[in-house]
């Protein structure tokens, strides 16, 4: 009997791309072994924000009493991460029988290692018989292997430029292709302020049921609390969500968007949706972990999110130094990250990741030399990310602050063994 890591190392081999969008291939196996979901689906698809909106969805459905699945990608530690059941990771045992029918199903059709895994987490998906399912698209959308389920309703996040070689290189050929996720006459939801007009005409062209921010719903607030109002409900005088960072803002408007246009499929009390927003828990989204020094974990991994990074970090207050440790991919346009962050980071440490994608750690600092201006700056690079943090620790003061961000991998590297808790050694304990 095969194990979820024997499975998870065969789908590694067997189509000779990591990535070959197209939906050709998992729809015909898909149909052989007769995938269906007998619930309403929402699929989520955007540049950034889409793993946050499926944990706002997840958390306010589960306050409402819903059994809830969740598929997102990629993970940060375990591949079970990637299944939510009930809001607990799938059982890996359980999820390995699920390869074990796609393998046999497939036949010679040769499947992508997302393409294999994505098919058997929908069919343990399913058969779970989940109340609501939350899909979230892993590249782009109208080819990605999630699309081949009809969502009843689309939620279209943020939209901005990343994986330019597979979806183009402006906003509007990506926002084409995040439309590619909407259905003819059910909703889809975009909670992009600024969305290209490819995803409106794609809607119109479609006669998709499309919500758009300022015409079909609102979101607006004060520093204590905030509110929302759509077609025909409004939720005043709410809890910011407990994600933090005010682009979670943006993320919970579409959220409760999306779940406003199910409402006479998933009715949802205004009781879960405070309850929900407030209790939502995402690891690796602006995470501040308490410590001396304060550490912060954060996926940005694009000039977009990035972006949103640096704002919530100046939004932290006054640290003496800042330590950042940085891992991504070889295809991230890195000018704009470094000018954007660069000057809130006082210390760099480039960390090398375990995957042929990665950009080399000393390419990053070679890249970060090239444009930085700062004299009282410095940078490093380290074999892995425990690595790294552990040197940032080494050099810290209690009062500073500790940045991992970038890919999931890099984050995902210092979860490994749980949540570190970081006591920095005290000035007066320093050689």
């Amino acid at each position: 009997m095969k194990t979820l890591a024997d499975w998870l190392a065969h789908a590694e081999h067997l189509h000779p791309q990591n990535i070959d969008l197209g939906l050709d291939r998992v729809s015909a196996v898909a149909q052989r072994l007769g995938l269906a979901f007998d619930c309403p689906v929402i699929t989520v698809a955007g540049t950034n924000g889409k793993g946050s909106s499926c944990a706002m969805l997840e958390s306010i459905l589960r306050h409402a009493g819903y059994r809830t699945a969740v598929f997102t990608s990629p993970h940060l530690v375990h591949f079970e991460e990637r299944l939510r059941l009930a809001s607990e990771p799938v059982d890996g045992a359980e999820l390995a029988r699920f390869f074990e029918i796609v393998e046999k199903g497939r036949g010679d059709i040769a499947l992508t290692y997302f393409e294999f895994t994505t098919l058997a987490i929908l069919l343990c998906m399913a058969a779970s018989k989940p109340d609501v399912a939350v899909l979230e698209v892993g590249l782009g959308g109208r080819l990605d292997a999630v699309n081949i389920v009809d969502a009843d309703c689309a939620l279209i996040t943020s939209i901005d430029l990343d994986h330019m070689e597979y979806l183009g290189d402006t906003r509007e050929k990506i926002g084409f292709e995040k439309a590619g996720v909407m259905r003819a006459g059910r909703p889809a939801i975009v909670g992009d302020p600024v969305p290209p007009q490819s995803v409106i005409d794609h809607a119109e062209a479609i006669g998709a049921d499309l919500w758009l921010v300022g015409r079909d719903f609102n979101v607006a607030g004060d520093p204590q609390q905030w509110g929302w109002s759509g077609r025909g409900r409004r939720y005043s005088g709410l809890a910011y969500p407990a994600l933090r960072g005010a682009n979670q803002l943006v993320n919970a408007g579409g959220v409760l968007a999306a779940l406003e246009s199910l409402r006479q499929r998933l009715p949802i009390t205004a009781q879960a949706v405070r309850t929900g927003l407030a209790t939502v828990e995402l690891p690796g989204r602006f995470q501040i972990v308490p410590g001396e020094p304060t550490l912060v974990l954060d996926v940005a991994h694009n000039p977009h999110s990035v972006a949103a990074l640096a704002e919530n970090l100046d939004a932290m207050g006054f640290y003496p130094t800042t330590h950042a440790i940085f891992g991504v991919m070889a295809d991230k346009d890195l000018a704009p990250m470094f000018a954007r962050i660069g000057p809130l980071v006082d210390r760099w440490y480039f960390t090398d990741l375990p995957t042929a994608r990665a950009a080399r750690a000393d390419a990053l600092l070679t890249r970060w030399q090239a444009q930085n201006t700062r004299k009282d700056t410095a940078g490093e690079v380290f074999a892995n990310p425990m690595q790294a943090l552990q040197a940032a620790i080494d050099r810290a003061d209690p009062a500073d602050r500790i940045v991992v961000f970038g890919s999931f991998f890099t984050v995902g590297g210092v979860l490994e063994h749980g949540t570190p808790r970081l006591r920095a050694r005290h000035l007066a304990d320093k050689p």
